[in-house]
């Protein structure tokens, strides 16, 4: 026994473990990706590149190019059984260094001479030369970060209006994204497949549209900002941590009120410090908050203006150390504030006229020297903050419809990128135009939409992808382009990531339960249509109003019965009762009673008969009044 379970053992050591288990059908990389590919993609790839694509190798490139040896034999003459003798250059080497080889020969180098024939596999990487390779990687890998990843896209669909905020985690791994529709949507790339749902729907304040969003540093919280004029803090998971306080619309100084008194139209965390937001509103002021403190603000800023009055501040942002605050006033001037002990409301930068709309979006650079606006003027606007008078270059003809198009920067901030508005009568539909920082140049234009304008825009750095919010007023939509070949997770793991499929275990029925004799509470409700409609022709159980009479009525009464009493009415019905005052003339009817009155007195004729004087009626001498 012990013998044949060596050899059982022996035998069992020639396969693999997964031998005999049956694995599972797995759709390749190359047939996901190319069913989200652009139809119209701007980036031309090279047959290296293809040949590098089709031919992913599942096994080592040194047996790769073993098994095309086999496929392919040099010699005609006979086939070779087994695999191929080591080449004599492996002789040379064995008997010049005197080393015993281990292991498999190492693969023959590629010949002049078979420099057009067919590579299989991957190329070999390049010998190692020191130094020079890190130059070249380094320079590579700028290359990378200079392309732009718009090969493929995706769409992270839900909202049914605008998506006017947009909003990525600086792992990469959630984003958010905030509509006109009043709600803001959560993805999670790490849990989503490929049907691209979001995992959690909110609505921060109802009837009020979302207007922007933003991360913590540490990503742990993010901040809302809607047409309210309270801001609100969710945790990473979408619930609710605290509202900020609303400001008594009564006090007319702004510095005197606990908070903003009119809508909110931006937002932004602070890029270091994880307790501090800004916020701007339409009753023209900055906020500066406490994530702690809900109760009140820490400082308020008043921006100048040419008149005394309100005007709103559109737009905010911070630097990239967030010792600065830019703010884009209605009147289309750019006032920027450096925080320094002891400063207040007076701007260290105030240009009057930056632009001639409203500004929607304003940007720093890394190194302070840049900054980017956005304006419903429909240009692009490039300042150098040390020489403010005048903007550096001005781009024209971008159409912007929406308060929230904003402008964002490459990881490398090489480039900057921002949308476009469609307009009724154009027919490029909604764009993404990216311009070079030196040259200050147009570099390329992506459609992201034909019929929906592209509001909010983002370049991430570490997945190198591209999000840009687009829609119009019947549908909304995050659109996120990228290439496999230079971006990292992000789209690629949703998109690789087939949905569940449903098995006959997963088929569940609605339990109906019977229960007849059950307490009122719980017992199930007959259909009430008939008796509601009983109620309602009766005039009581209905509480029906009593209809205003009209017509002739009798004794003062107006009414159709002529009475107010059954016997009075069946009596009139009958003829028992004879109604002839409205026959009779009202002065014969006063003089029956004449004589009535003179023989049998009752209250106050007695008391005056011997002194009053006999009444004398006047008779009539017309004949018609005697007719």
């Amino acid at each position: 026994m012990e013998d044949e379970a060596e050899i059982y053992d022996g035998i069992r050591a020639q396969f693999p473990l997964t031998f005999g288990k049956q694995a599972k059908s797995q759709t390749p990389l190359e047939k996901i990706h190319s069913a989200t590919r652009r139809s119209d993609p701007l980036t031309t790839t090279t047959a290296a590149t293809d040949n590098e694509k089709n031919n992913l190798p599942s096994i080592s490139s040194s047996s790769k190019e073993w098994l095309g040896t086999l496929r392919n034999p040099k010699s005609s003459d006979a086939a070779p059984i087994g695999p191929p003798p080591p080449p004599p250059r492996h002789q040379e080497l064995k008997a010049d260094d005197g080393d015993v080889m281990i292991g498999p020969p190492r693969p023959p180098q590629q010949q002049e001479d078979d420099a057009d024939s067919v590579i299989i596999g991957p190329p070999r990487p390049p010998a190692e030369s020191g130094d020079d390779d890190d130059d070249v990687d380094e320079e590579e890998g700028e290359e990378n970060w200079r392309q732009i990843p718009m090969s493929n896209e995706i769409v992270l669909k839900g909202h049914t209006k605008i998506v006017s905020a947009l909003a990525v985690d600086h792992s990469g791994s959630r984003v958010l994204s905030g509509s006109y529709d009043y709600t803001v949507r959560m993805y999670d790339f790490q849990g989503m497949n490929s049907r691209l749902q979001s995992f959690r729907q909110l609505e921060p304040a109802e009837g009020h549209q979302v207007r922007n969003m933003s991360w913590s540093p540490t990503s742990d919280r993010f901040l809302c900002v809607t047409g309210s004029a309270q801001a609100k803090i969710y945790d990473r998971d979408g619930l609710t941590l605290g509202e900020f306080v609303k400001g008594d619309m009564y006090i007319r100084d702004l510095k005197n009120t606990k908070g903003h008194i009119c809508g909110l139209t931006c937002g932004e965390w602070h890029p270091k410090t994880k307790e501090t937001i800004l916020t701007s509103s339409e009753d023209g002021s900055l906020r500066i908050w406490d994530v702690n403190e809900f109760k009140s603000q820490k400082q308020v800023i008043k921006p100048k203006l040419a008149r005394p009055g309100r005007v709103a501040v559109t737009t905010c942002a911070w630097d990239c150390d967030g010792k600065c605050i830019a703010g884009g006033i209605g009147d289309g001037s750019i006032q920027v504030w450096n925080l320094k002990p002891g400063w207040g409301s007076r701007p260290d930068i105030h240009v009057e006229k930056g632009h001639s709309d409203d500004i929607t979006a304003l940007k720093f650079s890394s190194d302070g020297r840049i900054l980017l606006s956005r304006s419903f003027d429909g240009s692009l606007k490039v300042w150098d903050l040390r020489k403010m008078k005048e903007p550096l270059k001005v781009f024209e003809d971008l159409p912007n419809n929406y308060a929230q198009t904003n402008v964002a920067f490459s990881p490398d901030e090489q480039l900057f990128l921002t949308g476009t508005s469609v307009e009724r009568e154009s027919t490029t539909g909604g764009l993404l135009c990216f311009y070079d920082r030196e040259k200050l140049e147009l570099v390329s234009r992506v459609g992201i939409s034909p019929a929906c304008s592209v509001v909010q825009c983002a370049w991430h750095p570490k997945l190198n992808q591209i999000f840009a919010t687009a829609g119009d007023k019947s549908q909304g939509g995050t659109h996120i382009l990228y290439d496999p070949r230079l971006s990292e997770r992000g789209a690629l793991v949703c998109v690789a990531r087939a949905p569940r499929k449903k098995s006959v275990d997963d088929f569940e029925v609605a339990p109906v339960i019977h229960n007849p004799h059950a307490l009122p509470l719980f017992r199930d409700q007959p259909s009430r249509k008939r008796q509601r409609e009983k109620i309602l022709k009766d005039p009581i159980k209905s509480h029906k109003p009593e209809v205003p009479v009209t017509g002739p009525g009798h004794g003062g009464r107006v009414g159709a019965s002529k009475g107010s009493l059954l016997t009075q009415y069946l009596l009139k019905q009958g003829g028992m009762i004879k109604e002839t005052w409205m026959e009779e003339d009202p002065r014969e009817a006063i003089l029956k009673y004449a004589d009535v009155a003179a023989k049998d007195p009752k209250y106050i004729a007695p008391a005056y008969a011997q002194t009053q004087p006999a009444p004398v009626f006047q008779e009539s001498d017309s004949e018609d009044e005697e007719k």
